[in-house]
């Protein structure tokens, strides 16, 4: 039961943390055009 008392706190910062990366790639323009990306390796140099 002692061990509830440190996941508990574990997991919510991890979820945290995985929100705040989320966030950031969002802010920074990561999603924005991702189809140019999935066309790209069908066209050779």
């Amino acid at each position: 039961m002692d061990i509830l008392f440190l996941l508990i706190p574990f997991s919510v910062l991890l979820a945290l943390l995985i929100l705040v990366a989320l966030g950031w790639a969002v802010w920074r323009g990561q999603f924005e055009s991702l189809e140019p990306e999935g066309e790209r390796i069908l066209h050779s140099d």
